[in-house]
């Protein structure tokens, strides 16, 4: 007769390496390396073309609509603890930016970035956490593959809205007021 698999609690996640990316999904202490340079440019260039556009109040300086974009937020939705690569609140929702270590809020929009060692858990896991908590938008985006898939949440289910590759230049919800030269987020070749 197996036993019963401890839940990991948030002390384990703390004791965790801080060299290393620590979640909690299902229970499970979910614990993954350091992102590599073609994730970790991806994730840079895109939140650097996010948050010039997007994070300000609403109406200044040419700002389509405001946003709090963050990288790598820490956020407590239900029992689960996750670490998107970004994510995004809209300011209308939230006002203002709480002084906390943790979100209990869910973002509106949440990206993604998968390496070879996160793939399965970003696409099925943590893409059923946030369809739970209502997560809006989420962008998977491999830097190996060069692609961008833009999924929009209908009904309490993902549906794609629309999907992208190489240096397509794109309007991609819920940032469609820009276009994003999604090329500029790959290592060159």
């Amino acid at each position: 007769m197996k036993s019963a698999r401890r839940r990991a609690t948030y002390d384990d996640l703390l004791a965790v390496p801080e060299h290393k990316v620590a979640e909690i999904i299902d229970g499970e202490l979910i614990v993954s390396p350091r992102p590599a340079s073609p994730h970790a440019r991806a994730a840079s260039v895109m939140g650097a073309d996010l948050l010039g556009a997007f994070d300000r109040p609403p109406g200044r300086g040419g700002a389509p609509r405001g946003w709090w974009i963050l990288y790598e937020p820490e956020l407590h939705l239900g029992e689960d603890v996750l670490v998107p690569d970004l994510a995004g609140w809209r300011r209308d929702r939230m006002a203002v930016l709480p002084n906390v270590a943790a979100f209990e809020q869910p973002p509106d929009w949440a990206c993604e970035v998968v390496s070879p060692s996160t793939v399965r858990i970003d696409r099925e896991r943590k893409m059923r956490v946030y369809a739970r908590e209502q997560v809006g938008h989420l962008w998977i985006v491999d830097p190996i593959v060069r692609t961008l898939e833009v999924y929009r949440l209908e009904d309490g289910r993902w549906a794609v809205a629309s999907a992208h590759g190489g240096a397509d230049r794109v309007r991609a919800e819920p940032f469609e007021a820009i276009e994003l030269e999604i090329g500029r987020w790959w290592l060159e070749a």
